[in-house]
């Protein structure tokens, strides 16, 4: 059978140097110091990050996984979709799963991944047309906090998938405004299918993300080597030390890096002297956990409505699928 294969480019190169300028200046000048954390994923990050998710102290991938192979039949029969995108999908390698639940149910005709990457993008596109003949592959090259209303409109009912708990990347703010938007392009009777780390003892997360064999620790220094070649920065990555840190009022994991010594970075790019004191921290990311009566309660102040809900034995990991009232 043929299949067809469009790609939608929302997000170019010169945008993201843009955002990268913006998110560097805005991030380094405030108190205390901070950046976004897709920063980490160029080629090194990606490929760095995909070490993190086969160490043993990194549980939420394989959980997820698990999570998903046990509730895909269902999900696919609930949601009956006939449009399936994936936020912020990646190499697609986890879509696999609901791909062939729902070529079991044989309801989906069209799989829209979405990612700020397009090269990242054409890669999951050829590798999946040859096994989905007949199934079209719509990517949209964009990011999901801006470009939700730019994704292909509705005609056919449509599950979004947004996994791997990214939505705690987000502080409760832009979670409620991400999944408000997200609301805004569904119409009512579609489906979310949403990943979301849970709320564990502390000796549980936070070695998944300050391993004993230091993954982590070269994962979040990469983003200093982005700034580097991007920018024109003279960071002594070195001189940084990674930092895991919970924060037990927020319920949230914090990474951070840690200054070793006082000392100046130039960023030529943006004509900026940012100063660090020995012992000052820059945050690159957060990621937040949940318990299941705030994921209903953040759910159905969005406009959804908690459809099925899935844990591993362990409760570590939660999937929900949320049905767009």
């Amino acid at each position: 059978m043929r299949h067809t294969v469009q790609l939608d480019v929302h997000l170019t190169e010169a945008d993201a140097e843009r955002a990268l300028r913006e998110d560097a200046r805005e991030g380094l000048r405030a108190m205390p110091k901070h950046l976004p954390p897709k920063w980490f994923y160029d080629a090194r990050g990606s490929a760095l990050f995909e070490q993190i998710t086969q160490l043993p102290e990194y549980y939420p991938t394989r959980t997820e996984a698990a999570l998903l192979a046990a509730a895909v039949d269902e999900v696919a029969r609930i949601s009956g979709a006939h449009t399936l995108v994936e936020l912020g999908s990646g190499s697609s390698t986890k879509t696999r799963l609901l791909l062939d639940a729902f070529t079991r149910t044989g309801t989906l005709r069209t799989y829209v991944p979405q990612d700020v990457s397009e090269s990242a993008l054409r890669l999951a596109m050829d590798a999946l047309a040859p096994d989905y003949p007949g199934l079209a592959l719509h990517g949209v090259v964009g990011d999901f906090t801006r470009h939700l209303d730019l994704l292909p409109a509705g005609g056919s009912r449509r599950m979004v998938a947004f996994l791997g708990g990214t939505i705690g990347n987000l502080v409760p703010a832009e979670q409620r405004a991400f999944l408000s938007g997200l609301r805004a392009v569904l119409d009512p009777g579609e489906h979310l299918l949403l990943g979301v780390g849970l709320v564990v003892p502390e000796d549980v997360v936070v070695p998944a993300y300050d391993d004993a064999a230091g993954v982590t620790a070269e994962f979040n220094r990469n983003v200093l080597h982005v700034l580097n070649r991007e920018l024109g920065a003279d960071f002594d990555v070195d001189a940084f030390v990674h930092v895991a840190f919970w924060d037990p009022r927020n319920e949230w994991i914090e990474m951070r890096l840690r200054a070793t010594r006082p000392m100046t970075v130039h960023l030529q790019a943006l004509d900026l002297t940012v100063r660090f004191a020995e012992g000052e921290e820059l945050r690159t990311e957060i990621s937040a956990k949940f318990r299941t009566e705030g994921v209903r309660e953040l759910l159905a102040g969005t406009g959804f409505t908690l459809t099925r809900w899935w844990t591993d034995a362990d409760e570590r990991f939660g999937l929900a699928l949320a049905t767009a009232t």
